[in-house]
């Protein structure tokens, strides 16, 4: 979101005709975000035989899927419901990495018979599979390296303590269950966790990796999932993409090497890919002038983003109505019935009665973790591609709402009951 002639802009369309076009609240991607960041992944990367794999978690929208798919890029998904998501999207199963954490096995069987990559995460798994399927099923393995670096605790993943991945100190018994079943290990992935600042997550869980690899002579592929560090506000120290390309890829090459031949380097990125993209526009319902403080209410809140109140992430607020005013200082709260707090005591241009803000790094987790808390409307979508907005999802309606629900006539119930006495 640029600022030019005192109006924001996204790709050169006015972001205050946005809001009026398509209705507050509102999601708003940009398309050329997501494209520059894939082009700096490919070029930090150009010395190895990369796949990016975009985890479609992030921002489940087909088209925002679609796009990925246009681009060249591949998907890593959660769930098979995600998956199928992917293929309307134009993936095939091959395309699409399946990372379960603790899922049924008739979901896994149905992601087997889908043709997608299954990535295992649990002995009780990868037994099951060598039980069901023998060698006839090639499968990566996620590894737990036990290795606690990143941001947050709720999305740091590679620890002792964490549920994700066989730990590293079982590799006598993974490779115990795969002789056994003569499984087919394709690939070696390994996911530490998010916002990391340096390469040294990588190259760390590199090491392991590559260590791990001697017991499989037949893999295709090293895959370290993501985690990079994007910045939220001026000054957020970011992970210099270029110097962990540079870094990652002369280990790997080296690894090759002593491997007897070039593998694939398998990425994971999700919020790398499309934070930055997602704005988030809502409408200031009342300015609360307490002895304390400032209160911004907003037409939004925990149900539309909930990273502030769960993970405490910080999002640049801007007023698009009066991005010039003078300055002053408002805690910005949502319509919820909780304590849904987007942000305390910031400092924004002065913010009036129906003033359009934007959370800004929306893109990541936004959408995709939304929900009809309190009975409200899920947002609507819109996607600026080339210069101009689109609408990708409507706007959730009552009937959405109601839909799948079976409303019970207690008086019939009750008269039934009385004449089968």
């Amino acid at each position: 979101m640029q600022l030019d002639n005192q109006h924001y802009t996204i790709q050169g369309v006015d972001v205050l005709g946005i809001a009026e076009q398509f209705g507050l609240p509102l999601y708003v991607y940009d398309a050329d975000k997501i494209i520059e960041k894939i082009a700096l992944l490919r070029s930090s990367f150009s010395g190895v035989n990369l796949k990016i794999k975009y985890a479609a978690k992030a921002l489940t929208n087909v088209s925002i899927l679609k796009l990925m798919h246009q681009q060249g890029i591949e998907m890593d998904s959660v769930s098979v419901n995600e998956a199928r998501m992917g293929m309307l999207a134009g993936f095939t199963p091959g395309q699409i990495m399946f990372t379960p954490s603790g899922v049924s096995f008739e979901e896994i069987r149905e992601a087997i018979e889908l043709g997608l990559q299954l990535n295992v995460d649990s002995l009780p798994l990868l037994e099951w599979v060598g039980e069901n399927y023998g060698s006839s099923v090639p499968v990566s393995i996620r590894i737990n390296p036990h290795i606690e670096e990143g941001g947050n605790i709720k999305i740091s993943t590679g620890h002792a303590d964490s549920k994700f991945g066989i730990s590293i100190l079982q590799r006598d018994d993974i490779r115990a269950l795969v002789d056994q079943h003569q499984i087919s290990v394709v690939g070696l992935h390994v996911h530490t966790g998010s916002d990391f600042k340096n390469a040294n997550a990588f190259l760390r869980g590199a090491e392991v990796l590559f260590e791990l690899a001697s017991d499989y002579p037949d893999l295709k592929f090293i895959d370290f999932g993501s985690g990079f560090k994007v910045a939220y506000k001026a000054g957020d120290h970011v992970t210099d993409i270029v110097d962990l390309g540079a870094k990652v890829s002369a280990a790997f090459q080296e690894f090759c090497q002593r491997y007897g031949r070039e593998l694939e380097l398998w990425f994971e990125p999700g919020k790398f890919l499309v934070s930055e993209c997602g704005h988030l526009l809502v409408k200031t319902n009342i300015v609360k002038e307490n002895p304390a403080r400032t209160f911004v209410a907003v037409d939004s809140g925990l149900n539309h983003l909930i990273r502030p109140m769960m993970y405490d992430s910080y999002h640049d607020i801007k007023n698009v109505s009066n991005p010039t005013g003078p300055e002053q200082v408002y805690t910005v709260v949502g319509y919820i019935c909780e304590t849904d707090t987007f942000a305390t005591d910031r400092s924004l241009p002065e913010v009036r009665p129906n003033d359009v803000l934007s959370f800004e790094n929306g893109g990541a987790y936004g959408f995709s973790m939304a929900s009809n808390y309190n009975a409200r409307f899920r947002p609507a979508e819109v996607l600026v591609y080339s210069g101009t907005p689109y609408l990708i999802r409507q706007r959730d309606t009552f009937e959405d709402l109601m839909r799948g629900q079976d409303v019970l006539d207690f008086a019939k119930i009750s008269n039934q009951l009385v004449n089968a006495e």
